[in-house]
């Protein structure tokens, strides 16, 4: 239990390696795929990330960084399965390693490919960010999940032709300013965001309750079956690496919404940091059910 005080054994604790980017490339390894992660590394922890990277067969190129790559730590209370979830903080971004972010994006860009910015973002940086990031992406298909001020500044002020935008429930009724209790409420404001043209496809996860979808193919939702939780983390990563798999392979978004349903509930599934497993995957893919609304 997690008690003011005394000491707290832990048990021997796992390491692997994050972050909302890195995450969505692991996912898409677990799935049979190859993604390639642009990774910021500095400092020792930096290192030792590149050496994890290296141990799990991940494709990444090594960006240098300011001060000290960060670390983030989930504990989870064995008595109970509550988790808690310490995100430490980065350095901060100077104009002159953010310059050198969309260099080598620029660098390493694709047409035709799909790229995901992921994750929250280092201090220093600007709102508008990862539209920055996206436009150093010409040609590229772009999918962005993201939160707090990015999320907001994304909605605001639409990035030219982005493809994808996901965010969760609670992301959701923050930006609506009310609750969004039913998947046709959620549907509702995934499609205003798309009549707003803040994106071509949005996309909300509503947890156990599965995620809803609005783009040119209406509206639609998809719920996984009821699963033993054990660690939330990475779920979300998981769907999107799922998701720009399928979509990568020629899937239409009807069955890229429910691979990612799927790797998102068999992520939550996995103890730790780990992701989800292809096996758990296609098993509960079986299992989902969708419709429209």
């Amino acid at each position: 239990a997690v008690e003011a005080g005394p000491k707290l054994r832990c048990a021997a604790p796992t390491a692997d390696p994050g972050g909302g980017g890195i995450n969505v490339a692991r996912a898409a390894k677990a799935l049979g795929g190859r993604a390639l992660a642009l990774v910021a590394l500095a400092g020792t922890t930096g290192a030792w990330l590149a050496d994890l990277l290296t141990a799990q067969g991940l494709d990444f190129v090594a960006m240098p960084a300011p001060g000290e790559t960060r670390q983030s730590m989930t504990v989870t209370e064995t008595g109970t399965g509550r988790q808690f979830r310490f995100m430490l903080p980065g350095p901060d971004w100077d104009a002159t390693a953010q310059e050198r972010v969309f260099v080598r994006l620029g660098d390493l860009g694709r047409p035709g490919g799909i790229a995901v910015i992921s994750g929250s973002q280092p201090p220093g940086v600007p709102h508008d960010f990862p539209a920055r990031m996206a436009a150093a992406l010409e040609g590229m298909e772009i999918v962005l999940d993201t939160s707090g001020p990015a999320l907001a500044e994304a909605i605001a002020h639409p990035i030219p032709g982005l493809s994808l935008l996901r965010m969760n429930d609670s992301e959701a009724e923050g930006l609506a300013g009310h609750p969004l209790p039913t998947r046709a409420d959620t549907a509702n404001f995934a499609a205003a965001l798309v009549s707003r043209g803040v994106a071509r496809r949005v996309i909300v996860a509503r947890g156990h309750d599965g995620s809803v979808m609005a783009g040119p193919e209406g509206r639609l939702w998809c719920a996984p079956p009821q699963v033993q939780v054990d660690s939330k983390v990475g779920a979300g990563d998981s769907f999107v690496g799922a998701w720009v798999l399928a979509m990568s392979r020629g899937a239409d978004a009807h069955h890229a919404l429910r691979q990612g349903v799927a790797a998102a509930a068999a992520a939550v599934t996995t103890p730790g940091t780990e992701l989800c497993r292809a096996t758990d995957v296609a098993r509960i893919l079986t299992e989902c059910v969708e419709g429209t609304l």
